[in-house]
């Protein structure tokens, strides 16, 4: 399902639009998105962006340009999700959203987790199944849980 609310740039390619998720938010241009993704509302994503089968993408996540994100990744939007507030579920409003921007040309190995609040920088590399917990300097490779800078790749 595909919201008439979301933005979607040129020559974008989403393959099987009836198994994908995507509410409220902004494609740019010449991206690829596989089924089984999930894109939230107030998410941005620049141009040229490749999002594999089973992505999560929560709101508040902003991906800039010529950015690969590998099947599984998932990214969080909230530090301390419950279900519940003083014995009532949980509804919009009751937790604090905190972004998280990728920048331009990073990749993201396949089953990684990104936690919120954190900017991964240009040009950097997520190792497969890395648990980002803080900031990622540019162009650096980081692996492991919690994800640990390996090497410059400068």
């Amino acid at each position: 399902m595909i919201s008439p609310k979301a933005t979607i740039g040129k020559n974008t390619k989403i393959y099987n639009e009836d198994l994908v998720y995507i509410e409220e938010c902004e494609i740019g241009d010449n991206c690829k998105i596989h089924p089984f993704v999930t894109i939230q509302d107030k998410v941005k994503i620049g141009n040229y962006c490749k999002i594999e089968h089973y992505v999560f993408i929560p709101s508040s996540v902003t991906i800039e340009d010529e950015v690969f994100i590998g099947p599984g990744v998932q990214f969080t939007n909230d530090k301390y999700p419950k279900a519940t507030i003083n014995g009532r579920l949980q509804k919009d409003g009751d937790y604090k959203e905190l972004s998280t921007l990728v920048k331009k040309g990073t990749s993201i190995g396949s089953n990684s987790t990104i936690l919120c609040g954190i900017t991964i920088g240009e040009r950097s590399l997520i190792g497969a199944g890395s648990v980002v917990t803080k900031d990622v300097p540019p162009d650096t490779l980081v692996v492991g849980n919690p994800a640990r800078v390996v090497k410059s790749l400068k």
